[in-house]
């Protein structure tokens, strides 16, 4: 399986880390080895000493596609969780500023934890869909996915240009504004509408 990351898909997520607004979808991925489950701690990683919480909606692809039209997407999806990109923000920063690829600050281990997942479903409306994250009790982040710049079907249609889909393949939204520094002993608990998805220590 692949993660597949949508970088910048909420405006003031890339206002407020000062680089422009899209106007496609803007693409990474992470290894399986970045994938951390059933609520597992998260270590911090010894080369960054500012680490950055970003939560997003994540869809779980449920049968093979390429080639994806948006008004067919619906059929490749019929699962969804939250998850966090971990992102180790001075490398990630110190990359940019070198004009280098940045993956080395998104796909370290443990960079992709990721909630229990439930069915489409049992969501009323996916594109109106409130969605927060809450450290130590105080809420970090919170949106609705209606503010996506790209939703769940025109990210299908555009990744499946590049690349197959295979069942299992997750696809990580987007965050919205309000990122910051993860610390030793914070508890991050994700929600979607009122229900917890996700609930993890930093160690």
């Amino acid at each position: 399986m692949k993660i597949i990351c949508i970088g910048l898909n909420y405006r003031k997520h890339a206002l407020e880390l000062g680089w422009p607004i899209p106007v496609e979808p803007v693409v990474f991925l992470k290894p399986d080895s970045s994938l951390l489950k059933n609520n597992k701690p998260f270590f911090l990683p010894g080369f960054s000493d500012n680490v950055h919480y970003e939560v997003e909606v994540v869809i779980k692809i449920s049968k093979l596609g390429k080639g994806i039209l948006a008004k067919f997407a619906p059929r490749y999806y019929d699962e969804v969780t939250l998850g966090i990109d971990i992102t180790a923000r001075d490398t990630q920063n110190r990359l940019v500023k070198a004009g280098m690829p940045w993956e080395l600050s998104k796909c370290f281990d443990g960079a992709a934890p990721v909630g229990n997942f439930i069915p489409v479903s049992s969501i009323k409306d996916m594109n109106d869909l409130d969605f927060r994250l809450e450290i130590n009790g105080n809420i970090v982040q919170k949106s609705n996915t209606s503010d996506m710049i790209f939703g769940y079907n025109e990210i299908i249609e555009y990744v499946s240009k590049f690349f197959t889909l295979k069942t299992g393949d997750l696809i990580f939204t987007g965050t919205p504004s309000g990122v910051g520094q993860l610390k030793k002993n914070d508890n991050l608990i994700a929600f979607l509408g009122n229900k917890p998805m996700l609930d993890f220590l930093i160690k």
